[in-house]
């Protein structure tokens, strides 16, 4: 075998069309062997002799697309200096493109004896674990272009590629739970029904399914667990695992671009599979564990703001470099357009506490690709002043937990939550104006992956996770959530059709808030986990998507009110509301105006009542302050939201001086939630009767 000296960069394994180059990191390592996998069970091996600034490189003439391949590092082993080199374990590429295979669990991939924790294990991995293939780069895109959809016109639908798919009657059995399920006709037609312009995915990036869950028969199902930051997860590929599922994945976004619906990633750089001092050897503990990895006083062990184990060491140039090469990455080559960052304050954590002037966010902040998509934040981990919603630079928009926690607070009847809901509403500016973000900086939802979906957040009380084999103490105990009198399934025709308006409340009060609306996958059909507000490990039908033969009332209502929503810029401005009219816009009437049932403006003792929990809102369409693409004015519609969160009837009065004619055009105590044109007209002055725990919404045309 020819092996030529090649180059340092690109890392990783980089196919020209004649042969490839293989580039690895490594200070900790002697010496570096390349290990070319062979179908028969045997290895090839290449040392890399040539190294520029601890790169170990070469290029082989004559290596295609689909070659495994693996790394053996020589070097020492020794955990009190954080040390972990182990030529006995076959590691995967941190730069890998493409990964075939699984973990089969054993002792085999662990740097040391289950026994003796101390001494060093030299059984060979190889045959134990995943290997890193060389993939083709090339890919026809045809005229693919990012449909670059501006926050203000997004609505963000949160999916699990398998969660989505699996159950979908119009699918083929072998494209169920897979990417080319993402990109089928059935699929892309639902999305693009319901309004959808962004598909969130749950991580793609090729991760680990945990010892500890395989052998409870568990897996994990949500993916947090990354091994692979530049490799499609190749259990979610249906034409196979050697290269294959990159082109699978890149045909999905193609398909998904044409629909004019953006791919978000939900991206996991905070930690690797790899575990604590306890975990398996797979890629970055063998090559250079003190490199990648934030380790403690006493090196044998880890430092651990997440969770899981370990956190990636992100005052180290190496993870910083692996990890803004791997999203341009995915932007570049698979096209993405946005990310969220699984518990971003982590990434901030150059020392200790959380910086938002870390360096991560310097080099985001003049990356020219990166900082050009979206960029969500999880703006929190579970280390100490990890809770740092509101708190990210301005380039950032965050999920607002703020939002969440306050809208379930005000619908389950908490005292004390009208004003708080107020600022929810219109943008949180308290969270996000005096750096400059706009209400847009704020990624609205009530419910997401992790908790109770939007159905059992109206069914249960209590978590009921003993699925997990954790004896229920896995999970968030405090959900916000209120069952309507009874806990789980019920036949009470009454406590249902509670459940079913409070359903619609949720849904309508998220797209009738300023910021950008998240939706998670299945709440518009009222898909049920049987109250497990933790299904990370549960990859069956427990968390998958039921599919509904006709969708039922509520699909047809979360589609009238995305598509209200997205008919109306008052509903999704673009800058704060200022409170007072605008100038320039020759209206008397402020921008928006809180009055009470009664139709009088709010006080402060209305605002401070404990008991208060029903207000009307006025949103005047033609006081919007932002101008048109075009620097033209905007106008639109004027609407009044009257929401009664109390548990009895109220009547509210329309308010006399803000037009005089209005029209239904949602009513949450209706099954249907009255679609927009059909309702009935009301005049200033009228009386509605709002049942409990409803919302409804009048419209006044444009004049």
């Amino acid at each position: 075998m020819q092996v030529w000296p090649g180059e340092a960069y690109p890392l990783g394994a980089t196919y020209d069309g004649a042969g490839t180059n293989f580039a690895v990191f490594t200070e900790a390592a002697d010496r570096v062997e390349l290990c070319l996998l062979h179908d028969d069970g045997s290895e090839t091996a290449v040392e890399l002799r040539e190294s520029d600034a601890f790169v170990r490189h070469a290029y082989l003439p004559g290596v295609m697309p689909g070659q495994r391949y693996g790394f053996r590092v020589h070097g020492p082993y020794d955990p009190g200096r954080g040390l972990r080199c182990n030529s006995a374990k076959l590691l995967l590429d941190p730069y890998a493109k493409a990964v075939s295979g699984s973990v089969r669990w054993g002792e085999e991939v662990y740097g040391y004896h289950f026994g003796a924790p101390e001494r060093r294990n030299d059984l060979d991995s190889a045959p134990h674990t995943m290997t890193s293939v060389v993939i083709n780069p090339y890919f026809d895109w045809g005229d693919d272009r990012p449909p670059r959809t501006e926050y203000h016109h997004t609505v963000i639908y949160e999916a699990h590629v398998k969660g989505l798919t699996m159950r979908h009657p119009e699918l083929p059995e072998e494209l169920r739970g897979t990417y080319a399920g993402l990109a089928h006709p059935a699929v892309i037609e639902h999305l693009t029904k319901l309004g959808v312009t962004a598909l969130e995915l749950m991580p793609v990036h090729q991760f680990v399914n945990d010892h500890r869950l395989a052998d409870m028969g568990l897996s994990n199902y949500w993916g947090y667990n990354t091994i692979g930051f530049f490799a499609p997860h190749n259990a979610y590929a249906s034409w196979g695992d050697r290269g294959q599922q990159v082109l699978e994945f890149k045909s999905a976004v193609r398909a998904l671009h044409e629909a004019g619906i953006e791919v978000i990633l939900d991206v996991v750089y905070n930690h690797t599979a790899e575990g604590n001092h306890l975990g398996p050897t797979l890629s970055f503990k063998g090559i250079d564990n003190p490199s990648y990895y934030r380790l403690a006083d006493d090196p044998r062990y880890y430092m651990d703001t997440t969770g899981t184990g370990n956190s990636l060491l992100m005052r180290s140039p190496h993870v910083l470099q692996l990890i803004m090469d791997s999203l341009r990455y995915w932007v570049t080559e698979m096209h993405v357009d946005g990310f969220r960052f699984d518990l971003a304050a982590t990434l901030a954590r150059q020392f200790h506490e959380v910086d938002r002037l870390s360096s991560f966010f310097d080099l985001v902040q003049q990356d020219p690709v990166v900082s050009q998509v979206k960029l969500i934040a999880e703006p929190w981990d579970v280390g100490e002043g990890g809770y740092q919603v509101g708190n990210f630079p301005p380039l950032w928009t965050e999920w607002n937990g703020k939002y969440r926690d306050t809208v379930r607070d005000l619908w389950r009847g908490e005292p004390r939550a009208l004003a708080e809901f107020a600022s929810r509403l219109t943008g949180s500016s308290d969270l996000y104006q005096d750096d400059g973000r706009r209400p847009l900086a704020s990624i609205n939802f009530v419910t997401c992956h992790d908790g109770f979906t939007l159905h059992d957040l109206v069914a249960y009380n209590e978590k009921h996770n003993h699925a997990n084999g954790e004896d229920n103490r896995d999970g968030e105990s405090h959900n916000r959530s209120w069952n309507c009198g009874v806990e789980g399934d019920t036949d009470d025709p009454g406590v249902l059709r509670l459940r079913a308006r409070q359903m619609r409340n949720f849904i309508a009060t998220l797209m009738l808030s300023q910021g950008v609306p998240m939706i998670s996958h299945g709440d518009e059909f009222a898909r049920t986990q049987r109250g497990n507000n933790n299904a990370y490990c549960q990859d069956n039908e427990l968390s998958w998507i039921d599919w509904p033969a006709d969708g039922g009332e509520l699909l047809e209502f979360t589609r009238a009110m995305v598509w209200l929503r997205r008919d109306h810029p008052v509903l999704r401005r673009r800058r704060f509301f200022h409170g007072r009219p605008v100038e320039g816009t020759h209206d008397e009437l402020s921008d928006i105006a809180w009055f009470t049932p009664e139709g009088t403006e709010m006080t402060q003792r209305d605002w401070n009542s404990a008991r208060a929990s029903a207000l009307t809102v006025f949103l005047n369409g033609n006081a919007i302050s932002e101008p048109g693409p075009r620097g033209e004015r905007i106008t639109d519609d004027s609407f009044l939201l009257m929401f009664n969160a109390s548990p009895e009837p109220l009547d509210f009065v329309v308010p006399v001086d803000h037009g005089r004619q209005w029209q239904v055009v949602v009513d949450t105590a209706r099954p249907d939630g009255v679609e927009p044109g059909t309702g009935e007209k009301v005049a200033a002055g009228d009386r509605l009767t709002l049942p409990d725990r409803s919302l409804t919404v009048l419209r006044r045309p444009a004049e």
